[in-house]
């Protein structure tokens, strides 16, 4: 008993030295993880055959960005994910959805759209996962003119980054008796996808000349998706920077173009046959893709 009573003293003083060195130290924080973006900062088309093929990247990971309220359709979701498998070897694919709140904005410059994108973004290519990103905005583009009806639905500027003006794309679809938000944003995305595969000479090589001559990077072949018709005003060269350091759309998709587009497919019973035509298909295969 003596001997208990002289060591449970000892070690209560032994841990109290313990508990008052430790406390002593300094904390050491680990250092933040760094996110290499170099390669999700690239031109538009840069990464046509990464998305294309499975050479160098297996699954595909695509990141939903939207303003609250401004969420697209499942509809359209699920027609996109169509078309990724349609056209590309990527049997892995994951949505990730990412609510946002409104930048508080009246309209938004590509400027602008790439700086939320900075600050909003998290994902991006990691290993043997390419990174997408798909910003659903609730303020239309800086330069549209409602009276004229040229408005922009969506645009590229980056080789895995677009802009889906959402509500745009709602406010021409209520002009339609016929045309739902879902049509409207399937066409929208779709087409400004196309421009990510490459497509027209913007990072695929056309197998066959059929770019346009007076609308840079689009099509030539009536009833494409990548027809030019579907672009209203000037196509900027991609990722062009200006002198001012602003970046340039590669592609702006005109609202009344695709309006006229989808009520026409709407009169032959087929309001989401919207095809590539045989020249593009011809060009993703021979860049990796289906």
């Amino acid at each position: 008993m003596k001997h208990l009573r002289v060591w449970l003293p000892l070690l209560c003083l032994g841990l109290f030295f313990a508990c008052s060195k430790n406390s002593d130290e300094p904390i050491t924080e680990e250092p933040p993880v760094q996110v290499d973006k170099s390669a999700n900062l690239l031109a538009a088309g840069a990464s046509a055959n990464d998305i294309l093929s499975n050479d160098e990247f297996t699954k595909l990971k695509v990141e939903i960005a939207y303003v609250t309220g401004f969420r697209p359709t499942q509809e359209a979701m699920n027609e996109f994910v169509d078309y990724l498998t349609t056209h590309t070897f990527k049997e892995d694919i994951e949505m990730v959805f990412n609510e946002l709140p409104s930048p508080g904005e009246e309209t938004l410059t590509i400027q602008e759209i790439a700086d939320l994108e900075s600050e909003n973004r998290t994902v991006y290519n990691d290993g043997e996962t390419l990174g997408v990103y798909l910003y659903f905005a609730d303020a239309p583009a800086e330069d549209d003119d409602e009276e004229e009806g040229l408005v922009t639905l969506g645009a590229v500027y980056r080789n895995t980054t677009m802009v889906i003006h959402e509500v745009t794309v709602r406010k021409l679809a209520d002009l339609s008796a016929v045309i739902s938000y879902a049509d409207v944003e399937t066409a929208t995305i779709n087409h400004e996808f196309g421009h990510l595969f490459g497509l027209v000479n913007l990072g695929t090589t056309p197998v066959n000349d059929h770019e346009d001559a007076d609308a840079e990077n689009h099509c030539n072949v009536p009833g494409c998706l990548m027809r030019a018709e579907l672009q209203f005003g000037p196509v900027g060269k991609s990722f062009d920077l200006t002198a001012k350091n602003e970046l340039k759309s590669s592609c702006s998709l005109s609202g009344k173009s695709v309006l006229k587009m989808l009520e026409h497919s709407t009169s032959k019973g087929s309001i989401n046959a919207v095809p590539l035509d045989a020249e593009c298909l011809l060009d993703l295969k021979s860049n990796g893709g289906k």
